[in-house]
């Protein structure tokens, strides 16, 4: 967790008691192309109140406490944390109005389980890591969490393909958790 963070959202008025309803706003070009994120974030919350945080890299914000190395199951207080890696990966798809393929889906997955840290050339990974580090700058969770946690996306993108270019993890799942 990072106190700083909590402090200056709240500063911002932004309500913090559901991670997952706060959403890290896309950046675009003047050409509308998406811009990928650095340390400063824009996050945004239900009543669209915007603020500009600094975020730790991931591996700054492991806690110290290592829980479950592998998570089949999802404690009830990692579901916000899908829930907001799904829901930003569907919000940007809807913004640059076009679906990422299951395969896309599960290789940005395993980057960002591998090299949480790192960068990629699809600016859809800075937003997934953005995410990711915005709750984990609310919420405590170890490596071990976090690696199953990425781990199990992964998984799931996997399981939705059908075939090269199938989008049916975007369309059964990321787009579900935006709602109708």
């Amino acid at each position: 967790m990072d106190l700083r963070v909590r402090q200056e959202l709240e500063r911002a008025g932004l309500a913090l008691d559901w991670p997952e309803r706060l959403q890290v706003a896309i950046q675009f070009t003047q050409q509308g192309q998406a811009i990928s994120l650095g340390e400063e974030v824009p996050v945004v919350d239900e009543s669209w109140t915007m603020a500009q945080v600094k975020l730790e890299p991931i591996s700054r914000l492991w806690t110290a406490t290592d829980m479950t190395p592998f998570l089949m199951q999802t404690p009830p207080h990692h579901e916000s944390f899908l829930g907001l890696l799904e829901s930003t990966a569907g919000i940007y798809c809807t913004a640059m109005n076009r679906p990422e393929t299951d395969a896309e889906f599960e290789r940005l997955y395993r980057l960002l389980r591998r090299d949480p840290d790192g960068e990629d050339a699809h600016p859809l990974f800075s937003y997934l890591r953005a995410a990711a580090r915005l709750y984990m700058s609310l919420r405590s969770v170890s490596r071990g969490e976090y690696e199953a946690l990425t781990y199990r996306l992964a998984r799931m993108a996997r399981r939705f393909r059908s075939h090269e270019g199938s989008t049916n993890y975007h369309r059964k799942v990321v787009f579900s958790v935006l709602g109708p």
